[in-house]
């Protein structure tokens, strides 16, 4: 992707991206529009610091997995506490339309999910994604490798037992 020259051209050019990433780590695109929105939001503020970097991308990539996560832990916290005092919660059930990848996704640990949103969706490098997520490059290989492990067990047409030939 070429440098953007201003941020409004980074952001159209950057926007949808982490909009789908946070998406499949979430499972909610209205809180995964905030979410990028919201670090699009904070990289404006800093742009003539963060336009600056060699990837300004990561830097919005990272706030905006670091709201998601905050997120998430304010929602479980609140969802335990109506749990606690009772409080009946209606929520739909999955529709039709969800498709088995995502439903495959949310089997994966948090940082195998993340992993392979950011390795097959994003392309990023075990390196960069290592950078991201301050782990290890061996450590990513490893999400990667059981990320594939589950995803082929959830995806895959059932193997068929019996070899004859």
């Amino acid at each position: 992707m070429p440098e953007p020259r201003d941020f409004a051209e980074f952001y159209a050019s950057t926007f949808s991206s982490l909009t789908t990433q946070v998406y499949l780590h979430t499972g909610d695109l209205a809180e995964a529009q905030d979410v990028a929105q919201e670090a699009f939001c904070r990289a404006l503020i800093r742009w003539r610091e963060v336009g600056g970097y060699d990837d300004p991308m990561a830097w919005v990539r990272r706030v905006a997995w670091n709201l998601a996560t905050s997120r998430w832990r304010r929602m479980r916290r609140g969802m335990e506490l109506m749990h606690q005092h009772r409080v009946e919660v209606e929520t739909p059930g999955p529709t039709p339309d969800r498709v088995a990848l995502h439903r495959a996704l949310r089997l994966l640990p948090d940082r195998h999910r993340q992993a392979v949103i950011l390795f097959y969706l994003e392309d990023l490098t075990i390196a960069e994604i290592a950078s991201l997520t301050g782990a290890a490059e061996g450590t990513v290989k490893s999400w990667l490798h059981r990320a594939r492990a589950t995803l082929a067990e959830h995806l895959l047409p059932e193997r068929a037992v019996d070899h004859v030939g």
